[in-house]
């Protein structure tokens, strides 16, 4: 026993000297960072629109860095196995994670502390965020928001809606929507957001949440009927199409959002000079005209602001995994 708790004060004594050297280090490290080439591991494949953001991210980022700025794709388990590589990286700000909206609700649904966002992975800034539109089929013959409802509690379990599969923001949107309405539309899971679309414009499911650029032709030939947008305020490329909360439907807002992190322990400064640079990039006119014609808004807030928008999330989402007991597949 004598040994083992000589083993065990040795231990320790060698991690507090090894935290006391980063601490040394860091001041040291943020000075000349970037040493080397940057990587952000994309939790998405290639060719997806969060990638193809990231792609358009590196080259401005580049020439702020002064060093190059490559991406390494890593789908898989709905964005964890992105997660814990980055989490495992050397927290000296040369790997960036590009977390989106399924890691926080990873965090919610599994529990699992190896890459949770806020702890494992600190934030730098937002990137992007694009609030869901609520579009429905033609032939249930409603145009708006109140039609729906009616529709649907006079005729229970008759109405469906979509989702990305469980624990999708997809899935969460369309049960609180069930719950704060007292609708009985049934979940039709698809393997991925987006994947229902054929379904939906053929009607073999009536209502779906999708991306405004995803959904923006088709409300505007008359393929589909959008009720509301689930945002705080109208956006752009959809201006005639209401606010849930315009439509009658307050306090139900949904968005899919993704940002940039890094490993916990890197320092603050790096983090700081990472923010200031992604943020400059994304001020440029080219993103901007890109965020008005594809309906999203860009982030480019500090690591603080965004680190209190991810605690919201967690706490509105958590709300409704609770109350719908929802549970990891």
């Amino acid at each position: 026993m004598k040994a083992l708790a000589l083993r065990t004060a040795g231990w320790a004594a060698a991690a507090l000297t090894g935290l006391s050297l980063w601490a040394l280090s860091a001041p040291a490290l943020a000075q000349s960072f970037p040493s080397k080439s940057l990587r952000i591991i994309e939790p998405a494949g290639p060719g997806s629109a969060v990638d193809v953001f990231a792609r358009k991210l590196t080259t401005g980022l580049a020439a702020r860095l002064g060093q190059s700025v490559i991406v390494e794709n890593r789908p898989g388990a709905n964005s964890a196995i992105g997660a814990r590589e980055a989490a495992r990286a050397a927290p000296d700000g040369h790997t960036l994670f590009h977390a989106n909206i399924n890691n926080s609700l990873n965090d919610l649904l599994t529990n699992d502390p190896c890459c949770r966002l806020n702890e494992a992975l600190i934030p730098i800034t937002k990137l992007t965020s694009t609030p869901l539109v609520m579009v429905v089929f033609p032939g249930l013959g409603v145009k708006t928001l109140k039609d729906y409802l009616a529709w649907g509690k006079s005729q229970p379990q008759a109405l469906t809606f979509a989702s990305g599969g469980n624990g999708s923001i997809t899935q969460l949107l369309g049960t609180k929507i069930n719950m704060v309405t007292g609708l009985q539309a049934r979940e039709i899971p698809y393997k991925a957001i987006g994947a229902e679309l054929p379904d939906l414009l053929a009607g073999h499911v009536g209502a779906a949440y999708l991306a405004p650029v995803v959904v923006a032709q088709h409300i505007r030939s008359g393929k589909l009927i959008a009720l509301g947008v689930a945002g705080a305020r109208r956006i752009p490329i959809l201006p005639e199409v209401p606010t849930l909360a315009e439509a009658g439907l307050p306090n139900v807002e949904a968005s899919g959002w993704n940002g940039l992190f890094v490993p916990a322990g890197t320092p603050r400064a790096v983090i700081q000079r990472l923010q200031s640079d992604v943020a400059a990039v994304m001020a440029t006119p080219a993103f901007r005209e890109d965020a008005q014609s594809l309906g999203y808004e860009l982030g480019g807030e500090g690591a603080e602001e965004f680190s209190a928008y991810i605690k919201s999330e967690l706490q509105r989402w958590g709300q409704v995994i609770r109350d719908a007991n929802i549970k990891a597949e």
